[in-house]
């Protein structure tokens, strides 16, 4: 009997030497990548955010990889800067709600199959898709499919960079545990996310929130200045009332919001007869054309603000009093910017009716969401309209301690959305202090992405 029980631990000991081995033979994906002599990179965003996000990624893939990189896939104008040449343009997928995609499935569906295809022939060591789950899921699953038909034993590796939003809605968390089959990686960009998805078996790292990187760029090039020499640059009389529009970065959005947003804005002209608004526009053609034609009928001054110059947005946002949003990532930026703001959504009924019924979470705004607290205003759904708008952008322009509560807030915020350093995370880290360029959320999923070696 003790013989036996010392022969089933020797193969057990055996066993485990060889599965040790088996694990120290494992390569990098740089590693792996050597042997080609270069690394391939299949990147794929699909609105703006994800184009900022993307854009970042490849340009700190260049600074740390000791190999050339050649990139492929889809994105927009800020990607193909860093040697991109996109498949088709960004906007095709620009798409959001449930009811408003119906018209564009079978768009959609001849676009994932193209991807599908061009990332087969491009045979990536890396594939990495920047939010637009809705696309994103179904390429990463397809891709995985035909990996393991063929039985491709060095298949490319998956991160996906910005978790689904599981929180927001009910019964998330249980269905993060499928995403282990096609992602192999998660970069998180707000706190708690990383936990969670390791709870539900789905490798994670949470880099930071991207935005912080702008904030950075800004004050890194250029000193603060007073806002009457901001003024000045815009041709603007001191006593103009400066109000920054964003109406949203996809053409659906735009065209639903902006009729809404003139409104108000018509509104606020009595109370504020030298109102200016600076109208943000997005980094998409469509849009840019929309709202072009949209300022024959704008009731105020407008100047338009082009997008491609982060430090042209921050100008804008230092010489406003206020800014009225469509609901996204924006609002996390204007926060960040001190800009007391009013964020507001509207969408097809039934959408909004899914809304209602699945959200779990009270508020829209990403800042309220992580704050638990209505610092920022919201209006929503059939409060958005245009003398709710007006009402609430009028209080925010005059209500000082309304304004107050918002930048309080920046300084908090700032420091969820910031990865803790190694040692300082039992100790308060400074909204000035979070402009560490090493640790930005870009490089730390670069080398992330470098270093991974797959299980």
């Amino acid at each position: 009997m003790m013989l036996r029980v010392s022969k089933i631990k020797l193969r057990f000991r055996l066993l485990t030497q060889r599965f040790a081995s088996f694990e120290a033979r494992k390569k990098s994906v740089i590693e792996k990548a050597a042997v080609d002599g270069e690394l391939r990179v299949f990147i794929v965003a699909g609105e703006v955010s994800g184009d900022n996000i993307g854009s970042r990624l490849m340009c700190s893939l260049k600074k740390l990889s000791p190999l050339p990189l050649r990139f492929h896939g889809v994105g927009g104008s800020m990607m193909c800067k860093q040697g991109l040449t996109s498949l088709f343009p960004m906007e095709d997928l620009a798409v959001m709600g449930l009811w408003e995609l119906l018209p564009h499935l079978y768009k959609f569906r001849v676009k994932l199959k193209e991807t599908i295809v061009a990332a087969a022939m491009f045979k990536p060591h890396v594939v990495v898709t920047v939010d637009s789950k809705g696309f994103s899921f179904r390429l990463l699953k397809q891709l995985r499919a035909r990996y393991n038909q063929q039985h491709l034993e060095n298949s490319a590796v998956h991160f996906h960079y910005v978790a689904p939003s599981f929180w927001a809605w009910k019964g998330g968390e249980s269905r993060l545990g499928g995403l282990s089959e096609f992602v192999d990686h998660l970069f998180c960009i707000l706190p708690n996310e990383e936990s969670v998805c390791r709870e539900h078996g789905v490798e994670a790292t949470f880099v930071g929130h991207p935005l912080l990187e702008d904030i950075n760029l800004v004050r890194a090039c250029k000193p603060q200045e007073s806002k009457l020499e901001g003024l000045g640059k815009y041709s603007l009389p001191s006593d103009s009332t400066v109000i920054s529009v964003l109406p949203g970065s996809r053409l659906q959005e735009v065209e639903r919001m902006l009729p809404i947003f003139s409104k108000a804005m018509k509104l606020l002209k009595d109370p504020f007869p030298n109102l200016v608004t600076l109208i943000h526009v997005a980094s998409n053609s469509q849009v840019d054309h929309y709202i072009g034609k949209s300022l024959r009928q704008w009731p105020v001054p407008a100047i338009l603000v082009p997008s491609g110059s982060t430090q042209l947005k921050y100008d804008a946002f230092g010489v406003s009093q206020a800014a009225l949003c469509t609901s996204g990532t924006v609002a996390v930026e204007l926060q960040l910017a001190c800009l007391p703001s009013l964020v507001a959504y509207r969408a097809h009924f039934l959408t909004e009716l899914f809304i209602r019924y699945k959200a779990k979470i009270p508020y829209i705004s990403l800042p309220n969401i992580l704050l638990d607290s209505p610092n920022i205003p919201e209006a929503l759904f059939r409060a958005c309209n245009p003398s709710n708008l007006a009402l609430i952008l009028e209080r925010l322009l005059l209500d000082e301690e309304m304004r107050g509560k918002q930048v309080v807030a920046a300084e908090k915020l700032a420091r969820l959305l910031h990865p803790s350093e190694s040692g300082m995370s039992s100790k308060l880290v400074h909204y000035s202090d979070l402009d560490s360029h090493r640790n930005t959320p870009s490089n730390l999923a670069a080398s992330t992405i470098l270093s991974y070696a797959k299980r």
